[in-house]
């Protein structure tokens, strides 16, 4: 009788969304466990993640799934007690961030082994949205992204660069070997710091293992690429007055980073256990508040569609070489890692979050400033 009832449930409200149990459709789920409408019911969207790394059910286009699912905004449709669960669909990705856990997420998450992310990432290892302008090519979209940015601060020769959150050096990397510019990196993953320092060798670059909040000197030009999604709200208005304070009066500061059309206060549990702990991801109305009286905005740039493609070549890649892999990462962590990349991919493609690039100037740049697109 639960069962029966459990299954009836989940039925009508997939149907709003114009997705079918067991139909015969790309986005529809087939489901291969009783369990898995009762575990969903109870647990929400942690249990619709798990009972997915289980291997209760399954889509054949599971990005498109989600894209279903978040196009036909459910939680405006079913009722109070059911908002819970859609919740991964309107939050997705971080929550809380204090320093003395800030090296967490990189063990959680950036530590989980070089070789995953060499197998999913382009040839540079940009682990940031690329930019598919005039290309359908990873490697060419990062590589337009990262001289975009360069272009956009207006680097020249000898400048001295902080990348925060560089990961393993892609932008200091390019910068460097493009524009001729020193670099310092810093990261809170030992794994990207060891791979990091191979990869940059010979360059005026330096990756170091460090917390934001342990910056020193001054810088001509301050980059961030996906580290702000980390910082947490407590700390946005600490964080823009850190930047402030070691950014040269005549500098640009650059924040790339994943937006939310309102701000969060709810973070998805499955998101929060196995993907991205202790963050959250910013809303424009936060970031202009933490920026006032600090800064001058001299450029907003959203390309969040073309997170979209990024997510899915990163799939494309990471499931071409699963064989490579799957020494090392079992069954469950391939099938944790298509529904991060694919959820994540449906989030992007209907537009629920976006990607911003934004320049900031500390007291405006006289004559006023040149988009680059």
């Amino acid at each position: 009788m639960f069962f029966n009832k459990s299954k009836e449930s989940l039925r009508q409200i997939f149907a709003l969304a114009d997705v079918k149990l067991d139909g015969n459709r790309p986005w529809d789920i087939h489901v291969y466990q009783n369990e898995f409408y009762g575990r969903v019911l109870r647990y929400g969207s942690l249990g619709l993640g798990e009972s997915y790394m289980d291997g209760w059910w399954e889509a054949e286009k599971l990005d498109e799934f989600f894209a279903k699912i978040l196009r036909a905004e459910l939680e405006k449709k079913v009722r109070d007690q059911w908002k819970l669960f859609w919740q991964f669909f309107i939050n997705t990705f971080f929550n809380r961030q204090k320093k003395s856990k800030s090296f967490k997420i990189g063990e959680h998450h950036y530590d989980l082994g070089n070789n995953l992310f060499q197998a999913m990432l382009d040839k540079r290892m940009v682990y940031t949205c690329g930019y598919f302008k005039n290309t359908k090519n990873l490697d060419e979209a990062q590589e337009i992204k990262l001289d975009m940015a360069c272009k956009k601060l207006g680097l020249q020769k000898g400048m001295k660069i902080l990348d925060i959150g560089c990961g393993w050096g892609s932008f200091a990397k390019y910068a460097a070997e493009k524009y001729g510019v020193s670099v310092l990196g810093i990261t809170v993953s030992k794994e990207q710091v060891e791979l990091g320092r191979k990869l940059c060798a010979g360059l005026p670059i330096e990756i170091k293992l460090q917390d934001y909040r342990e910056i020193k000197g001054l810088y001509d030009h301050i980059v961030s690429f996906g580290m702000f999604e980390h910082v947490g709200e407590k700390n946005y208005r600490s964080y823009m007055e850190i930047i402030n304070h070691h950014l040269r009066d005549n500098g640009l500061f650059l924040l790339h980073t994943i937006g939310n059309d309102g701000a969060i206060k709810t973070t998805d549990p499955w998101v929060e256990k196995y993907i991205f702990p202790r963050g959250r991801i910013p809303s424009i109305k936060q970031i202009s508040k933490v920026a006032e009286k600090l800064f001058v905005m001299e450029d907003w740039h959203n390309f969040g569609a073309d997170y979209d493609k990024t997510l899915m070549a990163w799939f494309n890649n990471f499931a071409s070489h699963w064989k490579d892999l799957k020494s090392r990462y079992d069954e469950r962590f391939y099938r944790m890692w298509k529904y991060f990349l694919l959820s994540s991919a449906g989030s992007f493609r209907v537009r629920r979050n976006q990607l911003w690039q934004i320049v900031f100037s500390k007291k405006g740049v006289p004559g006023g400033y040149t988009s680059i697109r």
